[in-house]
């Protein structure tokens, strides 16, 4: 099995709800950062591309026919050239309203204050599940920072990466290849690009702003995940 599609879309750009359409559509699983929080010891494979090394994507990937999000994203162009006949479904968001949902959520979880370390210090020794995925969570931390800058809080220079970035892959992706979609289209758009059916069902809306905290809080830094 190979990756049929892959998803370019920085976070917080609909990522999640387009995992769970593509999963409904037949292209799933979808890898997506909360695969890794599932599997922490899959940051290797990470590691691996960050340092500059050959990642077997086809072991990561084995059993998912889709993915996205970060940090699969970082490495879209190793992963598009391993997968060459992959759709790519590029989603966008607003610069102004993705810039206030990344800083209340991706941005809050990776680059924690000192109390929230020393709370997450003292739940370690009692938390296997916590200390797995530490390891996660200082690659995420270092990843924000090598993609976007120390200055998180500087708005400009931010929005600036995410547009940069954005022109980046509609530069480097033939056109015919990729879909630039924004999930508040539904699923027309997007079953059309992909040759299926349009569903009865509603399209999916996952993971507001309120969900993504309560999730890193009660489940991702608490608890066993599903």
């Amino acid at each position: 099995m190979s990756l049929e599609v892959f998803g370019t879309g920085q976070g917080r750009t609909g990522t999640t709800s387009l995992k769970a359409a593509l999963e409904h559509l037949g292209f799933g699983k979808c890898y997506h950062m909360y695969e890794l929080f599932l599997h922490p010891e899959e940051v290797i494979y990470f590691e691996k591309a960050e340092r500059g090394e050959t990642v077997d994507w086809d072991v990561l990937f084995k059993g998912y026919r889709s993915a996205c999000d970060f940090p699969v994203i970082r490495y879209y162009k190793e992963i598009l050239a391993k997968y060459p006949d992959a759709k790519v479904v590029h989603t966008t968001r607003d610069p102004e309203s993705w810039y206030k949902s990344v800083s209340d959520t991706i941005f809050w979880a990776t680059q924690p204050t000192p109390l929230r370390m020393l709370k997450m210090m003292i739940r370690l020794p009692f938390s296997s599940a916590l200390r797995k995925r530490l390891r996660v969570l200082k690659f995420n931390g270092m990843m924000i920072r090598k993609v976007f800058g120390e200055d998180l809080k500087n708005k400009s220079k931010v929005i600036s990466v995410f547009n940069d970035y954005n022109a980046q892959v509609l530069k480097s992706i033939p056109k015919e290849r990729m879909l630039i979609y924004d999930v508040k289209e539904g699923w027309e758009p997007l079953c059309n690009f992909l040759g299926v059916p349009v569903p009865s069902i509603p399209f999916p809306k996952s993971n507001t702003t309120d969900e993504f905290v309560f999730n890193v809080k009660n489940k991702i830094l608490k608890k066993k995940l599903e």
